[in-house]
């Protein structure tokens, strides 16, 4: 893959992330931060901008992500800022223990769902806007994951129609699974095409051209279930947070209502077990800007909550 081939990145709701950082590295002297989706690379760059001396973990398990970052930290000469971790963000709290037990970190970024990247490359199956293989795996070098296409054509009617409910909130799940499991009797699903088309044809004619197209859901439930997503994230928000120095603040961006309502949840639980040291600076979440919307329209959905460790 060149450096032209990872498509262009927004970086969502980057001045809102920086000003927390900014706060909780402020009067520190060797500044440590972390981003878990590296992506782009817009905030771990902008992480490394913020002081002289700071150092900056991050991490992402995307094959194409890790190429093109190696090349930006390379290009922007931040070799000596920059620690690049080939890894899903799951294992990083197990990682730093393990390497090192000592580390606390000023700011920790979770930027959750799906870069531009992954829609706008149609051979990684996540986008049904071209004809590609239903992939849709995170990191397509690990065999031991199913692909999207594996899932759909190996899972019984109902574990599907369950899959879509719950990660897609979709509630024709039972009449989409129906028309996987009845397309699938001629040949196996294959493509992001053949699986928008049986989306479509599930739903009633009425209601097949509304603002959001109805294969979209659906999409949504099969990527987060393949990658184990919400799972993930309900798993290692609070391990996070233990990594943070004093004042240090976890930041997580989430795109739609289940991530955020993990988020929320998970923060609550947190401060209940720890009152006296941990505080929600975002008793609502914090939304990006009319500015931003008109330049990204992808950042409409982002919401941003913040936990700092007092």
């Amino acid at each position: 893959m060149s450096e032209s081939d990872y498509t262009s990145h927004y970086s969502v709701m980057l001045p809102e992330c920086l000003d927390h950082a900014k706060q909780a590295i402020e009067d520190t002297p060797s500044p440590i931060v972390a981003d878990m989706t590296f992506g782009g690379g817009g905030h771990t760059c902008a992480f490394a901008g913020l002081s002289e001396d700071i150092q900056v973990y991050s991490v992402d398990q995307d094959p194409d992500a890790l190429q093109n970052g190696k090349k930006i930290i390379s290009i922007k000469g931040l070799e000596d800022k920059i620690h690049l971790l080939n890894m899903n963000f799951e294992s990083f709290p197990q990682w730093v223990n393990e390497n090192h037990p000592e580390m606390r970190f000023h700011s920790i970024l979770l930027d959750l769902g799906v870069s531009s990247h992954h829609f706008d490359k149609f051979d990684r199956g996540f986008s049904f806007r071209e004809d590609a293989p239903l992939d849709m795996r995170m990191n397509y070098n690990d065999e031991s994951i199913y692909t999207g296409a594996e899932f759909l054509n190996k899972a019984d009617e109902e574990e599907i129609a369950n899959i879509i409910f719950k990660y897609g909130e979709e509630r024709l799940s039972r009449r989409i699974a129906r028309g996987v499991v009845e397309f699938r009797q001629t040949k196996p699903i294959e493509t992001t095409k053949e699986l928008e088309n049986i989306v479509f044809h599930a739903y009633p004619a009425r209601q097949r051209h509304g603002r959001i197209h109805p294969a979209t859901k659906t999409f949504q439930a099969i990527r987060i279930f393949v990658n184990r997503e919400l799972e993930v994230l309900e798993n290692t928000l609070e391990k996070l947070y233990d990594l943070l120095a004093p004042n240090g603040v976890l930041q997580v961006i989430s795109f739609h209502s289940l991530e955020d309502r993990i988020t929320k949840h998970k923060f609550k639980e947190i401060f209940q077990c720890n009152k006296n040291t941990a505080k929600i600076l975002t008793k609502k979440p914090i939304y990006p800007s009319e500015r931003e919307i008109t330049e990204n329209s992808r950042s409409r959905s982002a919401k941003l909550r913040v936990m700092q460790r007092l």
